[in-house]
């Protein structure tokens, strides 16, 4: 895999936000999804840095909805996975996994 094609943790909980939101993934959804799923404070310039970094590798497309505008009046930006994307989120998934096969990783931790 080339080096630019790396997925950071930040950046795969982003995709995964996608995932689960499907067509009514836009910043703030992320950022909430993100939030309530991690239970960590996350700032929307984070996601929306995320979300540009990520359209920028081909892992994410934006477009702008016709479902109304957001509070400031304006269309909202909604994003999608691409199917690079896609194969991004399996290959970190993947990784982890292989990664973590067969420690005992609470017991691995609780003897630190």
């Amino acid at each position: 895999m080339p080096k630019g094609d790396h997925v950071g943790e930040f950046e795969h909980l982003v995709m995964l936000a996608l995932l689960r939101l499907k067509d009514d993934a836009y910043g703030m959804r992320v950022r909430r999804e993100i939030q309530s799923r991690t239970e960590r404070s996350v700032s929307i310039g984070s996601v929306y840095a995320t979300l540009d970094r990520l359209e920028q590798k081909g892992y994410v497309l934006a477009s702008f909805g016709a479902s109304g505008p957001d509070a400031r009046g304006r269309a909202r930006k909604y994003f999608r996975l691409t199917p690079d994307g896609a194969e991004a989120v399996l290959r970190n998934r993947e990784a982890i996994n292989r990664m973590t096969e067969g420690l005992a990783v609470r017991e691995e931790l609780d003897a630190i």
